[in-house]
């Protein structure tokens, strides 16, 4: 009888094609499901969508196969004996313990005509918005779009008007079938972000046979469907080469931004932990201005202006702890070039680029007293000492 050692995890079959982070929260939400039947039934689904191949559900199964075997699909469940029940669980901790040594399943390597150039030029964006379509139909087959937008039933009587949904959100009516063909930019870029707000992860499914109608799905999640469609979505973005992606954090989650590179990317990360009380959303709206796909040279001096107004709080810290000189010289720059104050003699036809610079370097240095203010709340004494 197999057993949860005997998986074979470095088997091609075991390429993750989830982000690790949404498997562990899932498997760790279903393994503590004490309903013996929903519980495997979620997990073998689960490990279908994550894995490449069909391996993982074949093993799960056989080490839940042990279990007695209901003969009335009406009847209780039986108790599950607690070897079995150790077994599944061994088998899923083991799982999460290797999952930072699983290979993660990419798109192929460029075929010869890429590699050598012979494929015909096409734009990005075209490019993105035929893959995103083939994607959307993808997911919504399986369900993922299903609390808004089910799949057909064979027994509707009043099916769901997909146009009509998404001509509520975003305003432009016969979107439904999805035909990039006729797509405007902005249509498309409005879909990708229309389509993460109705994004679920079904948990559950049913087998409608009746005239081969498939399956039922139900059990949604919200937070790991929308972070698994931002993930898949800046995938197919970045392969494109659009240089937009969705926000995975901040006031904008789930809206297209300008790209960055990794270290900026992590600096926005750190910046939206957790905050000191009514400077977390400040954080957030100055960022949201910056990195908006549309945002102007106006939008990006409103939200350098807003991290000087916090540094300026500060500003005491930043004298004591950083320097006076870089005290001084962040808030010459604010003063100086015609952003906190608007008078003569200020600085004000510089390269808007030039205001990038100062986001960034004003970003950085929150996320630097931040750091301070984290550090001296370590070291303050909960009480104070007595009164001799």
């Amino acid at each position: 009888m197999s057993s949860a050692a005997d998986a074979s995890f470095d088997s091609a079959d075991y390429e993750l094609r989830w982000p690790r982070e949404l498997v562990v929260r899932e498997l760790a939400g279903l393994r503590a499901d004490t309903d013996v039947r929903q519980r495997q039934d979620r997990i073998t689904f689960l490990l279908e969508e994550v894995f490449l191949g069909e391996t993982p559900a074949h093993d799960f199964a056989v080490v839940a196969s042990r279990r007695p075997v209901l003969n009335d699909p009406w009847g209780t469940p039986p108790t599950s004996s607690p070897d079995v029940y150790l077994e599944e669980q061994g088998f899923l901790d083991r799982l999460i313990a290797e999952l930072p040594q699983l290979r993660e399943h990419h798109e192929p390597a460029p075929y010869w005509p890429a590699r050598h150039g012979r494929q015909h030029a096409t734009s990005s964006t075209a490019t993105a918005a035929h893959r995103f379509a083939t994607l959307i139909r993808d997911l919504h087959a399986r369900g993922y779009f299903g609390r808004a937008l089910p799949p057909l039933c064979v027994d509707d009587r009043d099916p769901i008007d997909e146009s009509a949904v998404l001509a509520e959100r975003l305003g432009i009516p016969e979107l439904w079938p999805l035909r990039p063909e006729t797509w405007y930019e902005d249509t498309f870029f409005g879909l990708v972000e229309v389509f993460h707000d109705l994004a679920v992860r079904p948990r559950e499914r049913n087998l409608h046979s009746y005239d081969g109608c498939g399956w039922h799905y139900s059990g949604f999640g919200t937070d790991t469907g929308r972070a698994l469609y931002r993930w898949r979505i800046n995938r197919l973005l970045t392969s494109a080469g659009v240089g937009l992606r969705l926000a995975d954090n901040g006031e904008d989650t789930g809206r297209l931004i300008r790209t960055v590179d990794d270290g900026r990317t992590d600096l926005i990360h750190r910046v939206l932990q957790p905050q000191e009380r009514g400077v977390a959303p400040r954080i957030a709206h100055a960022i949201a201005q910056f990195r908006g796909r549309g945002a102007t040279e106006h939008d990006k001096r409103s939200a350098v202006l807003t991290l000087a107004g916090i540094l300026e709080e500060r500003r005491d810290l930043i004298k004591s702890d950083v320097g006076r000189k870089d005290e001084g010289a962040l808030f010459t720059l604010a003063n100086e070039f015609a952003v906190r104050h608007q008078r003569r003699g200020q600085q004000g036809d510089y390269d808007p680029v030039f205001l990038d610079w100062m986001f960034w370097w004003y970003l950085a240095t929150v996320e630097l007293t931040d750091r301070i203010l984290a550090r001296d709340a370590d070291v303050r004494p909960a009480t104070a000492p007595a009164t001799p």
